[in-house]
């Protein structure tokens, strides 16, 4: 199994000015959202930066430049794609196991059915990238913005997500053990955490994950199943958890207002449910 590659830093000129780009606008981001609504704020980390410039619609390799980057690494190397522009290529079904993708740009790239298992795309940019039945089992995605993405069906079993996934499309999706929870010890750039504003998750699996402080709010989450999953201080206004299945989940300090939740499946064995925020202005039978 190819070597997971160690976070690195951002090698390049353009990377280390896109950073800044972010950096700039998250401040703005922060502000904003005290008195924004969530899906005006889900919007304004990108309405700062110019989404027609090269660094969001042009590649610097081709399909066949990374084939050929797969076929010549020795056993048990990854490949480094980090900081490189792979706007708009179609990369469906390469096996990209544990390849280095930090602060890569992915726009709108096409990584259907592809392998990305231990891979590394923290500070990644994905605007509405294609992820459909992709495998990123114990991926790492710090940081790393994947808004209007379609990742139904992906596997994130085991991975790290601390990804904005806002307006995002993740019918089915998997995130089995993976731990989606915000990261109290990096906040250089805001709290990073898994951001699902106005996702679609119908049907989405968290088993055992740990989605502390995550951000749900507007999401439909109509059959999903957090079987024993940490919800502990999530933020779930007006989040759709119809017919979601939460046996054993930890609802300690979450936030509700809002949120429809009827015909949960578990509610009695559900844990902190009488902790939770705003439970009188949620919808519930």
């Amino acid at each position: 199994m190819p070597q997971v590659p160690e976070r690195v830093p951002y090698p390049t000129r353009l990377a280390r000015s896109l950073v800044r780009m972010i950096a700039a606008a998250s401040m703005v981001l922060a502000i904003t959202t005290l008195s924004t609504s969530p899906a005006a704020v889900a919007q304004d980390l990108t309405q700062f930066l110019d989404l027609k410039s090269d660094e969001f619609t042009k590649a610097d390799l081709s399909r066949a430049d990374i084939e050929a980057m797969i076929t010549g690494r020795t056993e048990g190397q990854a490949i480094d794609l980090s900081a490189r522009r792979l706007n708009k290529l179609d990369l469906s079904g390469l096996d990209l196991s544990g390849a280095n993708l930090q602060s890569a740009r992915i726009n709108g790239t096409n990584f259907k059915g592809a392998k990305l298992d231990g891979a590394v795309l923290d500070q990644a940019w994905g605007l509405e990238a294609q992820f459909t039945v992709a495998s990123l089992k114990g991926a790492s995605l710090f940081s790393t913005q994947l808004m209007g993405a379609k990742l139904d069906g992906a596997d994130f079993t085991g991975a790290r997500v601390a990804a904005d996934f806002s307006r995002a499309s993740l019918t089915g999706a998997r995130f089995s053990d993976a731990d989606l929870s915000a990261d109290m010890r990096n906040q250089s750039m805001g709290l990073m955490r898994g951001v699902f504003r106005s996702s679609d998750l119908t049907g989405a699996v968290f088993k055992g994950a740990n989605l502390a402080r995550v951000v749900l709010e507007y999401a439909r989450l109509g059959k999903a199943d957090f079987t024993g999953s940490s919800l502990m201080g999530a933020e779930l206004g007006g989040a759709d958890l119809t017919g979601a299945n939460i046996s054993g989940a930890d609802f300690t300090d979450a936030d509700v207002n809002s949120a429809r939740l009827l015909e949960l499946v578990g509610r009695g064995e559900a844990k902190g449910l009488d902790t939770v925020k705003n439970l009188d202005r949620a919808y519930t039978d």
